[in-house]
């Protein structure tokens, strides 16, 4: 069971460290944007179209990245405080009743969403040049996805943790 929370683990790390990569070109989409608008009075028709796809791709698909290395907010001023064995216990019982369902939801209703983008071609319009959106909207079932397996990773950590009476982590 460990052997398949790290493995996984590396997928969701290593898909994280290469969608970062995105921050590159939107950065030299809205610095050029700026420069322009602000320097030339020529703004693009085509850095808003850029900037929220990237952008959208970026905040998607990090979030099972964030899961893994355990980086979402929770209201941990109480959850520190517990033994390890009751914060297994209690983000188990998480998992399990909320986030599972949330994320199988999103999956399909995310995959339903994406298809039918795609099975129309559908362009954005919000804009004059109208770029196709599907590819965006993909990213919201592989995110589903990404997150479904990470939660499984995140599910055998708890269960170990049970085991063990210790995170991991810990030595």
């Amino acid at each position: 069971m460990d052997k398949l929370a790290k493995t996984i683990d590396r997928i969701n790390l290593r898909v994280g460290k290469i969608i970062a990569w995105l921050f590159l070109p939107l950065v030299y989409v809205l610095v050029h944007e700026i420069i322009a608008t602000k320097v030339f009075a020529k703004p693009t028709a085509w850095a808003y179209d850029a900037s929220y796809m990237l952008y959208g791709t970026i905040f998607m698909m990090g979030a099972a990245y964030t899961l893994a290395i355990d980086g979402h907010v929770r209201g941990d001023i109480i959850y520190r405080l517990w033994k390890p064995r009751v914060q297994a216990t209690i983000d188990l019982v998480l998992y399990l009743c909320i986030f599972y369902p949330a994320i199988i939801a999103l999956l399909i209703a995310g995959w339903s969403y994406a298809s039918y983008s795609f099975s129309v071609n559908e362009k954005s319009l919000q804009s004059p040049l109208g770029p196709i959106i599907w590819p965006l909207k993909m990213v919201i079932p592989a995110t589903a996805f990404l997150l479904l397996i990470q939660g499984a990773s995140q599910v055998i950590k708890c269960i170990r943790c049970l085991q063990r009476g210790r995170w991991s982590h810990e030595s």
